[in-house]
């Protein structure tokens, strides 16, 4: 009786979830982060428990062959879903219909050639293998394709551990003492339908929390980044550029001031949108040519900003010699097979400083010696003789 009180909250807790995931999905219009295929994996383990309700001491029948081949989809559209999550476009219907379909003719499978036992054992086995994998995936996942969600990739390995740990032992209870261990007044039964109650309880709640921290990320990253080029803006590069200073082992740092010529001459007579083309070609050209570690800025219009950390002046003066040279040997790639388009830049930089608070200052040393590069004819670097004090 406590058994069944208990699969029958697990089976509302499943469903309110399930129409929680799927009003969210419903929300997240362009990028649903998988949310609807939380919400089939939910309505998949709701489904299955119904059944099991409905069929009662477990048998041999459509209900419970249906039952299990629910059971089993569940956590495979899990899987499907976490995969969309991170950014890993997958199909979902056909993949969980191979699996049902799959799963099924095993079942008939185990129950013709073993019997009864054998077909609940294959459900056991099989979940804590499922689990396992996704355990190990989880836990790597912290140190590859998650490696911002670093504590909340521990907590979803230790619970994932833990349902694997009672499939891999109701396994072999059923190994070893038959079908009586599937009695639901049995004390592993009660412990294994509370721990799923409790996840069922908590896992939903920390899959809004990942939804709420990607949100929350791509605004910062959109409060922080141009969003013509995908270059750091102001905002973005003073952030960057203080946690640079914030290390002790921080070097000296230039700025590279570059200005595209006549860039209002290019938006006059080709059209803003060949100019918008001609500053993401500008930007495109700027990361590449950059070191690892450099930031990119872009600064308004047609100007941008490259701070060449941990360098001297003899590495920042080649660093802009080779971007101005980039930038005029490249082409614009255009929409027009008969329109060849190429820029020229005229590059300021600046003298070495040590503080984040320093940029405005050097800045405007960068904008003097860019200026001075502009009045000698353009396409050229221009630096200047002044140095943080």
């Amino acid at each position: 009786m406590i058994t069944t009180v208990i699969i029958s909250m697990l089976c509302v807790h499943l469903l309110c979830f399930c129409l929680m995931f799927w009003l969210i999905s419903a929300r997240l219009n362009g990028k649903k982060m998988g949310m609807e295929v939380f919400a089939l994996g939910n309505f998949l383990l709701g489904l299955a428990y119904i059944l099991q309700l409905l069929e009662g001491p477990p048998g041999w029948g459509f209900m419970s062959v249906a039952s299990h081949t629910l059971t089993f989809c569940a956590p495979v559209a899990y899987v499907l879903g976490a995969m969309r999550f991170f950014d890993r476009p997958t199909p979902v219907l056909r993949p969980l219909l191979a699996v049902a379909a799959v799963y099924t003719m095993l079942q008939l499978l185990m129950q013709s050639l073993f019997g009864q036992e054998a077909r609940h054992a294959l459900l056991a086995g099989l979940c804590a293998m499922l689990f396992l994998a996704m355990t190990v995936a989880v836990l790597y996942g912290r140190r590859s394709f998650a490696k911002d969600l670093h504590v909340e990739m521990l907590v979803f390995a230790v619970l994932i551990g833990g349902i694997c740990l009672l499939n891999a032992a109701k396994f072999l209870l059923i190994i070893d003492g038959g079908m009586a261990a599937l009695d639901m007044s049995s004390g592993f039964q009660k412990v294994f339908y509370i721990y799923m109650s409790f996840l069922a309880t908590v896992l939903p709640p920390c899959a809004v929390w990942l939804v709420l921290r990607r949100l929350t990320d791509e605004l910062l990253t959109l409060a922080a980044h141009d969003p013509l080029t995908r270059l750091l803006n102001r905002r973005g590069l003073m952030d960057a550029l203080e946690a640079h200073f914030r290390s002790r082992a921080a070097g000296p740092a230039y700025l590279l001031m570059v200005d595209i010529d006549h860039f209002k001459r290019i938006n006059d007579t080709l059209g803003h949108n060949v100019g918008d083309l001609v500053l993401c070609h500008v930007a495109d050209v700027l990361k590449a040519t950059a070191r690892q570690g450099d930031l990119v800025c872009r600064l308004g219009g047609e100007e941008f900003v490259i701070i060449a950390l941990d360098t001297d002046h003899v590495g920042a003066m080649q660093l802009a010699e080779r971007t101005r040279a980039a930038i005029e040997y490249s082409e614009v790639p255009s929409t027009s097979d008969s329109q060849l388009i190429r820029c020229t830049a005229t590059i300021g930089v600046s003298g070495q400083f040590t503080r984040a608070q320093a940029f405005e200052a050097f800045l405007q040393q960068a904008d003097a010696a860019l200026y001075q590069g502009k009045t000698a004819g353009r396409n050229r670097v221009e630096w200047s003789y002044v140095s943080e004090s």
